[in-house]
């Protein structure tokens, strides 16, 4: 089987041209939702509490979409028993269900009592 050259390598390929650095509403839209992160970013700083907790919800529910979908795609596997990993897989992703969960529990009481 023949191997393709990674563009990186290949000198006729310019540096992608996009910003490197992450925006707010990007991270949002992302489905980070974690206070301590989102405060890195400056503009965080200027944003009304209620306002912080609008985007935490919305990253909250960005971040169940994401893992609902991934664990759609794992569960269409079609025989777990020749691929186990993709089971443990599945295992991890419920996991994380759960952290988010936990996670929006304690973001609503503690933006609850700020707001």
């Amino acid at each position: 089987m023949d191997e393709i050259e990674p563009k990186e390598n290949n000198p006729s390929s310019g540096k992608p041209k996009s910003d490197p650095s992450m925006t707010l509403q990007q991270a949002i839209n992302f489905g980070e939702y974690d206070p301590k992160v989102l405060s890195n970013f400056a503009e965080w700083h200027t944003l009304s509490t209620h306002i912080q907790w609008q985007m935490i919800r919305k990253a909250l529910e960005n971040r169940r979409e994401q893992l609902i979908t991934q664990y759609a795609e794992l569960n269409n596997v079609l025989d777990f028993s020749k691929k186990p990993h993709i089971m443990k897989a599945c295992k991890n992703v419920i996991k994380q269900l759960k952290k988010l969960e936990e996670d929006r529990e304690i973001l609503y009481v503690y933006y609850s009592g700020k707001i």
